[in-house]
């Protein structure tokens, strides 16, 4: 029987065994630490409300739904962490698939793996430290360079992201040659800026490691804003080579302020004509009862088997990326 579809893997056999190596390492450093690893579900009755991520939904028709229940699978397991966390779980770590729905091409796959990780007691600067030593201890870099967002958009661009305004924004990134011919005033400033970030600033990154901390508070997601004049939100990426390996945050634990920030997220998506999606009352629960001072961080993990295959395409470190799955 012949087939179109290509059954061999894309990955040649030394970056498969280089995965399983790394794996180890990553298993073996938290272990010397004293971090639990855990294992949740990948499929949830609630989906992340983030306008900027799509679900992959399935239909569950079983002895707890004899009518049928929509499941989602996660797009990131940190909400049921959270929930283990609430239940005196301790530092925690996990290695899982994550789904995301529209993403493909050489830095994205819709079944990616993702390392997740949540250390109680710190906040996001405390854990940059240890995000460097994991990732060092597996690539050849030498010391990050720690850098706030509103200055590394003035240093990069020469641009406020504080004050900037769509029509700054659009004169920037023409004068580089970049095409802004589907947004306009009403553009959110947000999207401007991630459009600055991603053409102009993260190719002009360079070699090693960058971190990138306390971002504008109108990108806060799931992180706590600080108290500071002006405010900021308590949340870090990193980057190595120019590639976004990492993001963390000092996590928020305020049951009402997350409860208002899904529900922005689901007015966005109805402004933007996209489904609805159930927002996770489990989560609200679980912090009602006490999540404790946290940091949390999600790395992934096939990009950073990327950097250290010296790939640069994630078809080159995935077995069967969605094109021979």
């Amino acid at each position: 029987m012949n087939s179109s579809r290509e059954w061999r893997p894309s990955a040649p056999l030394q970056n498969i065994q280089l995965r399983a190596r790394i794996l180890a390492e990553i298993r073996a450093f938290f272990s010397a630490r004293g971090v639990l690893e855990v294992e949740t579900p990948l499929l949830s009755a609630s989906a992340s409300t983030d306008p900027h991520l799509e679900s992959f939904s399935c239909h569950y028709l079983g002895p707890y739904a004899p009518k049928g229940q929509q499941l989602y699978l996660q797009t990131s397991p940190e909400f049921a962490m959270k929930r283990l966390l609430a239940a005196g779980s301790g530092p925690i770590y996990q290695i899982c698939k994550a789904f995301r729905n529209g993403e493909a091409g050489h830095q994205h796959n819709p079944e990616f793996s993702m390392l997740e990780w949540y250390r109680p007691g710190l906040n996001h600067l405390d854990l940059m430290d240890e995000v460097e030593l994991l990732v060092s201890s597996i690539l050849a870099i030498g010391p990050a360079r720690r850098i706030k967002y509103r200055d590394l958009f003035l240093e990069h661009v020469g641009l406020d992201p504080e004050t900037l305004t769509a029509m700054e924004a659009k004169k920037c990134l023409e004068k580089h040659g970049i095409s802004v011919s589907a947004m306009d005033e009403q553009t959110p400033i947000d999207d401007w800026l991630t459009l600055i970030l991603t053409h102009l600033i993260e190719p002009a990154l360079g070699e090693g490691a960058v971190f990138v901390y306390d971002f504008p508070v109108s990108q806060a997601m799931l992180a706590r804003v600080s108290q500071t004049n002006p405010p900021v939100a308590e949340r870090f990426e990193l980057y190595i080579n120019g590639i976004e390996l990492a993001n963390g945050f000092h996590e928020l634990a305020d049951p009402a302020e997350q409860q208002r920030r899904f529900e922005l997220d689901l007015l966005r998506r109805r402004q933007q004509g996209l489904a609805e999606l159930p927002m996770d009352d489990a989560l609200l629960d679980a912090l009602n009862s006490g999540l404790p001072g946290c940091a949390g961080v999600a790395l992934g993990i096939d990009r950073l088997l990327m950097l250290a295959a010296g790939e640069n395409s994630l078809s080159d470190v995935l077995a069967f990326p969605i094109d021979r799955c």
